[in-house]
């Protein structure tokens, strides 16, 4: 269920930091990269893949990089507690890493009710993850919640 919170600005960041701080928090190894394929057939995509998605055009698959010149990524997961009102957690933590690190980021959501719930995935230049993961450890008060790295 999606959260309305009518709040400051302030009182937004410290609930934000607050469900920040008891996620779930993963660094995932490697690199990724987009993978495109053809509209159709449906690609199978491999076993490490995080999401496979389609426009009219053609499907993309995020998987582990596989050597490819392509756009490359870090990433990290977070698994939110289930009665956590994580309203705003996205733009907010988007903000932050485009203001500390000066890139935009890339957010992939699923749903996964035996972990509580909501979980996002998110992507940032390659170069940059150590930087990224550091700057969100920091907000959550250097513990990142269950750090699972």
């Amino acid at each position: 269920m999606v959260s309305i919170s009518r709040e400051t600005p302030q009182e937004t960041r410290t609930r934000l930091g607050q469900v920040l701080a008891e996620a779930a928090f993963a660094v995932l190894p490697g690199q990724w990269a987009y993978h495109e394929y053809p509209a159709s057939p449906v690609p199978q995509p491999s076993a490490g893949a995080l999401a496979l998605v389609r426009d009219e055009e053609s499907w993309c698959v995020l998987e582990p990089a596989r050597g490819d010149k392509a756009e490359l990524f870090g990433a990290f997961s977070f698994h939110f507690p289930q009665a956590a009102d994580n309203s705003g957690f996205v733009g907010w933590l988007a903000g932050e890493l485009k203001d500390r690190l000066g890139t935009g980021v890339a957010v992939l959501c699923g749903h996964n009710s035996a972990q509580g719930g909501i979980y996002d995935y998110w992507l940032v230049p390659a170069q940059l993850l150590d930087q990224a993961v550091a700057h969100v450890r920091s907000l959550a008060g250097g513990g990142g919640g269950a750090d699972r790295r």
